[in-house]
């Protein structure tokens, strides 16, 4: 007979059976293969997820396509909570300067108390030496009760902190930062703030800072749809401006100073050598060319396709 190690079943508490059978109840990680249903096709909005009405597609730099309205709502919507955000990280910080205004001011009273009670201990020091030459050991006397009595009271205050769990024993806290010596640290109070907001809503899919000058509109020709006119047969996919072929999966671009979209393979061999738009013929730089996300289907060659979700298992 196999060692226990070896047997099925020898380091995991359930066989392949039970963990087949426990698996439509939700134990382990859960896979899924994504169908066609489950992906995005091309022309629709990453926002809504439906299709975009004509005239109303805009593209992001990264080449995510979204409608308008949808894109246009979240940037207003992101630039209120920003707003928000950025009060509130004013308010935190105006905080966090006025109680270095407070220490710097506690500490240059500190600093002229301590000076006048230096100075004022010296003026004393000379009166009391004064006293002793004219008076005698009558003024020593006096002094020497007083070193006394002042001596007393720092023993006195020794004996407070042994006493640990008196009231007047505990730790203060004081609010903010400080260094080892008690000292205000600046550095470690700006440090402690949160990460100031960002000045731009970020895109909803790439993540980078997004203006609303920077949506570039497009002009989408859909099935059916081609001599600029709607008709009932129109299936909504979207076709190629210039091969007029159906844009499913395939890479495909778009030209920013036009809004035209076609077939990465087209606008190659016929728009890339004279940088003129097939279309509108009119000129175009290199850096007006986007490439646009492509469609997903359930194909692996289009994408990832299976879905995992992670969840606590025994082992």
């Amino acid at each position: 007979m196999a060692r226990k190690s070896k047997q099925p079943g020898g380091h995991n508490p359930l066989t392949y059976h039970e963990r087949k059978r426990l698996k439509s109840s939700g134990y382990g990680t859960q896979s899924t293969r994504l169908t066609t249903a489950s992906q995005l096709p091309f022309g629709h909005c990453c926002l809504s997820l439906s299709p975009i009405d004509a005239g109303d597609a805009v593209a992001t730099p990264s080449g995510h396509i979204y409608s308008r309205e949808a894109i246009v709502q979240y940037l207003l919507t992101k630039n209120g909570e920003l707003k928000k955000e950025k009060a509130e990280y004013e308010r935190r910080r105006v905080e966090v300067e006025n109680r270095r205004v407070e220490w710097e001011e506690k500490q240059r009273k500190k600093t002229q108390e301590r000076f006048v009670r230096k100075d004022q201990g010296a003026m004393s020091t000379a009166l009391v030496v004064k006293a002793d030459d004219a008076g005698g050991g009558s003024a020593a006397t006096g002094s020497a009760a007083a070193a006394s009595a002042t001596a007393g009271k720092p023993k006195e205050n020794s004996l407070k902190h042994v006493s640990y769990w008196l009231a007047t024993s505990q730790p203060q806290h004081a609010k903010g930062a400080a260094s080892a010596d008690g000292e205000f640290d600046y550095q470690r109070e700006i440090e402690a703030l949160p990460p100031p907001p960002p000045e731009r809503p970020p895109s909803p899919m790439s993540g980078a800072p997004l203006k609303l000058k920077q949506l570039i509109p497009l002009h989408l020709v859909r099935e059916g749809d081609e001599d600029g006119k709607s008709s009932k047969e129109s299936t909504g996919r979207i076709l190629c401006a210039v091969s007029h072929k159906t844009i499913t999966t395939q890479p495909t671009v778009a030209i920013a100073k036009t809004g035209q979209v076609m077939l990465e393979s087209v606008y190659k061999e016929l728009a890339e050598p004279t940088m003129q738009c097939p279309v509108t013929g009119k000129k175009f730089k290199e850096k007006d060319v986007i490439e646009l996300i492509k469609g997903k289907s359930g194909f692996a060659s289009s994408g990832e396709v299976v879905a995992k979700k992670y969840n606590p298992t025994l082992t």
